[in-house]
């Protein structure tokens, strides 16, 4: 078991040093993220796929209906496992160093025996020249150390971002992890429908059918067009984006926008640096919120609240 450390600690997480161990995690993520996909209700923009961060890594946001009962899972990154529960039984099995191949098959091996037996399309996605799971036999290492300073990081802005949920009465999603582009997002939306995107697929078709803006942490690599950020950020974006939005102020000064991802972006480094990472994030956050919602035209005034409004005791 890797020690909890204090609640308030951002390690550093250097790309670098654990870009192998990265893609390990991925490859589980997407494991996990498919099988919901097969088999949880459908929410929309593909919200039952997304995970959760747990008190122990990233779990299921819903449990799954089977004929065991209801399943669970969870990649635990405090005991280093990946978790399957269901009302009856637990099985799991030890995240280590192994290849791709390997982790699929034991994946499906257990699920078959708590009486889950389903069929994953092999190939992952959002990854640039993507090897099937079944094909991909290549060593993988698991850095322990890493995953759970990760999943330190994740908690740190999962937490940062929960904050800014209270002053927002729109439609907005929860604080989740997409398995996909293997990031945590936040994401409010203005309550328009979007213009269809040019040559989208039905996946992007449906994660954004409406205006949105969207906030989050990544760990860097390389994205599914094969744009490569060497180091963690925290990002900003507006899908569709407004005329003026590249051009408005982060919040932040070591922000900046990436015409390349169409993003604003944020180094970790300069968040983990600070006497209070958590209100640099909130202040990045705000700002280009503030600016896509403007620039937007959105409906500010009945979108927004001031925070800490239903404080009634029951």
């Amino acid at each position: 078991m890797t020690r909890d450390p204090a609640p308030g600690a951002w390690p550093e997480l250097p790309l670098a040093q654990w870009e192998g161990t990265r893609h390990a995690l991925h490859m589980c993520t997407q494991l996990i993220g498919k099988t919901l996909l097969a088999c949880a209700p459908p929410l929309n923009h593909w919200w039952h796929t997304a995970l959760r961060v747990s008190a122990h890594g990233l779990a299921s946001p819903v449990a799954i209906p089977t004929a065991d009962g209801w399943l669970d899972l969870e990649l635990d990154l405090v005991d280093h496992a990946l978790v399957m529960r269901t009302g009856q039984r637990t099985a799991s099995m030890p995240l280590v160093a192994r290849s791709v191949h390997a982790l699929h098959d034991e994946y499906l091996a257990l699920l078959d025996q708590l009486g889950v037996r389903i069929r994953l399309w092999p190939v992952p996605v959002e990854v640039p020249q993507p090897v099937p799971f079944d094909r991909d036999d290549a060593p993988r290492p698991y850095d322990a150390g890493a995953a759970h300073r990760f999943w330190q990081v994740l908690r740190g802005c999962a937490a940062a971002l929960e904050t800014l949920c209270d002053g927002f009465v729109g439609k907005q999603s929860p604080v989740h992890f997409f398995w996909g582009s293997f990031d945590l997002a936040a994401t409010r939306f203005s309550g328009r429908r979007a213009p269809e995107r040019p040559g989208a697929d039905a996946v992007n078709r449906e994660a954004y059918s409406h205006e949105v803006i969207s906030w989050g942490f990544w760990p860097g690599g390389a994205s599914a067009a094969g744009v490569r950020v060497e180091e963690p950020v925290l990002y900003a974006y507006a899908a569709p984006e407004p005329p003026g939005f590249r051009e408005a102020d982060p919040g932040v000064a070591a922000a900046s926008y990436d015409p390349r991802l169409g993003e604003f972006l944020l180094p970790y480094a300069v968040v983990r640096a600070a006497p209070d990472p958590a209100a640099v994030i909130r202040a990045f956050c705000e700002a280009t919120y503030r600016a896509g919602a403007t620039l937007g035209g959105w409906d500010r005034a009945a979108l927004e609240r001031g925070p800490g409004r239903p404080a009634a005791a029951r």
